[in-house]
């Protein structure tokens, strides 16, 4: 069963299309609707869907711009518009289909089928990442999976300076002035590291104890061999110490 969200500002689209969604699929179960987009952004940073159906022309932010400011994007979005002009910015937004007002049950029913199998990619790649960083773990190897992109990513521990949060989303700050973005919380990225080689200094900051070229004791702050400054939490403090 596919959860869905809907987000349009007009009423009677998301009731037809929640009609079309009911009758004409058991696959698919509406979880919440909005017509106002800020509400559904604040639904999505903490609740994640298999499939959002997004409207493109609203009054306080169009579709686009919601996207913009999604925290989490691990789903499948479908594009939902009574215009065709917007199908090429649908793709550069990464949605995997577009759907245009009124909705044709057929298309939808293709609609649905590229969900399923955008979940089932996505399923199949959590997994073999959980396998590949069970198998690093246990070999001890100098390296971690990332999945990200659609692709896995295989980090050498050596090329990470430090790990800082944004909500859902975690960004690695790698040698060579490298960033990589993962749509991982600090927490689930911590487990992931060698213990012996990273310590989370602060709750938006986990550091690569090798890559650290001073403490600032009176400023609580550590120093990068990149130059950059991380705050050190005041009670993550003594442990911190008990590290180096």
């Amino acid at each position: 069963m596919l959860n869905a969200v809907i987000v349009d500002d007009e009423p009677k689209a998301i009731q037809s299309l929640s009609w079309e969604l009911t009758h004409f699929s058991e696959a698919v179960k509406i979880v919440k609707t909005f017509t106002n987009p800020e509400d559904a952004l604040i639904f999505l940073k903490t609740n994640i869907p298999d499939c959002l159906f997004l409207d493109i022309q609203m009054p306080t932010m169009d579709g686009f711009q919601f996207l913009e400011k999604l925290t989490n994007r691990d789903f499948a979005v479908v594009i939902t518009t009574a215009y065709d002009e917007y199908a090429i910015k649908a793709l550069k937004h990464e949605a995997i289909d577009y759907l245009l007002k009124p909705i044709d049950s057929d298309d939808l029913s293709d609609t649905i089928q590229k969900i399923i199998k955008f979940n089932s990619r996505i399923l199949n790649s959590n997994k073999l990442e959980r396998f590949l960083l069970d198998i690093n773990k246990k070999q001890n190897t100098k390296k971690i999976t990332i999945n990200t992109d659609g692709k896995l990513v295989f980090l050498e521990v050596e090329d990470i300076l430090f790990i800082g949060s944004d909500g859902n989303y975690s960004t690695f700050f790698l040698t060579k002035n490298q960033k990589l973005v993962v749509t991982k919380k600090l927490k689930e990225v911590n487990s992931m590291l060698p213990e012996h080689k990273f310590f989370r200094i602060h709750n938006s900051f986990i550091v690569n104890l090798n890559k650290i070229k001073e403490f600032l004791k009176s400023e609580g702050y550590v120093v990068m061999e990149s130059n950059h400054k991380i705050p050190v939490a005041r009670q993550r403090k003594s442990a911190f110490l008990q590290k180096l």
